[in-house]
């Protein structure tokens, strides 16, 4: 071989090595999605009031946080969910990853101490890590279009008493007040102007560096867009909606960008406030309308519009070969496993928060409008639901969970390819700092005890060794202090709570049945003795929360013992059991919900979780 000849093959050697080292380090196009944060900037200060909050006593730092029992009544976390987000950030920064979605309720109530509180931690990690964030509005974070004055009666104060935190001294009953009242304007709740404007930097409005970024009232085309336009068309007042039936304009929020080449971001403000019957006469009366938490269901009717911009911006993503990616605060496919005609059957329309599960109709709609993949919140579970329209087009819905309840994680999305999507969950389970206001809940627990409360949680809580097990806690006590006696129905709860499994597993007395069973299951009736109906009840929440998720900590022995019972349950002549059975069964087995592929192509989903 010549030298010249070999000269030749060497820079081919060469050429073709770097060229695969290059594809070799391609970056992955990564989106994480943090949903329902409901951060409340607990060591925040007050720009009009010098209340700092109550000191720790054993760090000796002041902070402004909520009880531990307003907490275990409700559906969120109030406090610790401020470590657990800057975990799950940091989590996101180890992972290199740049581009954030918040589809909604980032804040709690939309109150000005708390958004400002956000609109600095993502300043922080953009500016610090180059993050970019993108948000959406969720119900809690503009709870009524415009703003108006609230209260908070639930915070903690001295010696573990209950604190209101009020923005008018109109909001609260003074004579039920334990201690004096804190006044200030930070605990409004804020309305689209200023939450908007708060919020500007993070998706909201057109920046210098997107390539596209447009409304559903933008005039401009893709092909003729500049930023300086794009600037003049997204000011709040171009971008406002007529109510049906009124006289009345609305905002909406809704953005497409395109912060990276070739993926678009869709972001839907599923905020739809129903007017009430009677109204002010006022263009900005925030008691002329309910709040938005039922979703979907609302938006068909009084926002349409959206689902002719969302057609629209499909059909272009296609002809332009862009990823569309979707997002909103609300589901847009069924979160029940397909067991909410069930749940109504049984628990009522009205419970089981069935009122916010979208009808198919939703589904379909937006199917057929072109949306293939869509990540939702609100309902701080994790779960996949899927649709196919009667005109074929398939739409995945991804729920993402909150940090700030069980089971506390956020979504990765992976894009492989146009049609090859990649979901990984992750579980933020250890949370630095998760337990250092306990020592404020101990002065309230001992207050409580003092008064003989009828309200006192089980101090158990307080043993938490890590934060994932702090909100398995906090579910715990929101079953047995909330959904236990409001959403069950008392009959049936005293045929099923404080029964054993053994109990629950020969209710039909058909011991040579139930002896086949165990043995092909290598089960012993001695298993079903450890565990009570209120377990049972206790692991179906897991289940709803946080599906796939719940099936390591439930343990795969008891599951087969809870589909044995449920086998037998199935025969009874008792028709609210036969439903429960088959609520629990379909809890059991959802769609693919920890990590997973999706293909676009097939419309297909790979479960790839290691089992």
């Amino acid at each position: 071989m010549s030298f010249k000849n070999i000269f030749c093959s060497l820079i081919l050697l060469v050429l073709v090595s770097c060229k695969t080292e290059q594809h070799s380090h391609e970056k992955k196009i990564q989106i994480a999605f943090i949903a329902d944060v409901h951060l409340q900037d607990i060591f925040a200060k007050f720009e009009d009031n010098n209340y700092q909050g109550i000191k720790n006593p054993v760090t000796g730092e002041y902070a402004n946080i909520r009880t531990m029992n307003s907490q275990l009544h409700s559906t969120r976390i109030f406090n610790e969910n401020y470590f657990a987000f800057l975990e799950a950030l940091n989590d996101i920064v180890k992972r290199d990853i740049k581009q954030v979605v918040l589809p909604g309720d980032f804040s709690d109530d939309g109150q000005p101490v708390h958004v400002r509180g956000l609109r600095k931690i993502l300043n922080e990690y953009s500016q610090k890590y180059g993050l970019s964030f993108f948000v959406t509005t969720g119900n809690h974070d503009v709870v009524r279009p415009f703003s108006q004055d609230a209260a908070k009666t639930d915070f903690l104060g001295k010696d573990g008493k209950e604190q209101i935190i009020s923005s008018s001294v109109n909001r609260f009953n003074k004579s039920k007040s334990e201690l004096e009242p804190v006044i200030t304007a930070d605990i409004k709740n804020w309305g689209y102007k200023e939450i908007i404007r708060e919020m500007r930097d993070f998706g909201f409005f057109p920046k210098k560096t997107d390539l596209y970024w447009e409304t559903p009232f933008s005039n401009y085309t893709y092909e003729h867009y500049n930023f300086e336009e794009a600037q003049k068309e997204s000011v709040l007042e171009k971008r406002t909606y007529a109510i049906k039936n009124t006289n009345l304009f609305l905002p909406d929020a809704s953005y497409l960008v395109e912060p990276i080449k070739g993926i678009w971001f869709l972001a839907i403000d599923a905020n739809a406030y129903v007017p009430n019957e009677k109204l002010s006469g006022k263009p900005d009366d925030p008691h002329d309308f309910s709040g938005a938490n039922t979703g979907y269901n609302n938006v068909l009717i009084y926002k349409s519009h959206l689902i002719n911009w969302v057609k629209k911006v499909s059909a272009e993503a296609k002809q332009k070969g862009k990823i569309l990616i979707a997002f909103s605060h609300y589901p847009m496919v069924e979160f029940n496993d397909n067991a909410s005609p069930e749940l109504k059957q049984l628990f009522g329309a009205d419970k089981m928060q069935l009122q916010r599960v979208p009808d198919e109709e939703v589904a379909q709609q937006f199917a057929d409008a072109g949306i293939q993949i869509h990540f939702g919140g609100h309902m701080h579970i994790n779960d996949t639901g899927i649709r196919t329209s009667a005109k074929g087009n398939t739409l995945f819905n991804i729920q993402t969970p909150s940090l700030a309840a069980y089971m506390p994680a956020y979504k990765i999305l992976t894009i492989h390819s146009a049609s090859e999507l990649e979901v990984e969950t992750v579980v933020i389970g250890k949370v630095n700092k998760f337990n250092s206001l306990f020592p404020f809940y101990e002065e309230e627990y001992a207050h409580l005890q003092n008064n003989k409360s009828n309200h006192t949680w089980n101090k158990e809580i307080l043993k938490a060794k890590d934060y994932k097990e702090f909100t398995t806690w906090h579910l715990k006590e929101l079953v047995r202090l909330r959904f236990l006696p409001e959403d069950f129905p008392a009959e049936f709860l005293k045929s099923i709570v404080n029964l054993s499994g053994k109990d629950l597993l020969e209710i039909n007395k058909n011991a040579s049945e139930i002896d086949k069973e165990l043995q092909s299951n290598s089960l012993a009736i001695s298993d079903f003795e450890s565990w009570t109906g209120f377990d049972m009840i206790f692991d179906f929440y897991r289940l709803k929360n946080a599906d796939e998720l719940a099936i390591s900590e439930i343990g795969n022995k008891r599951l087969k013992q809870y589909e044995l019972v449920c086998r037998q349950l199935k025969k009874s002549n008792d028709p609210k059991l036969i439903l429960w059975t088959q609520i629990f069964l379909k809890t059991m087995n959802g769609e693919p919900s920890d990590h997973f592929k999706i293909d676009l192509k097939n419309n297909k989903i790979d479960n790839l979780s290691v089992k």
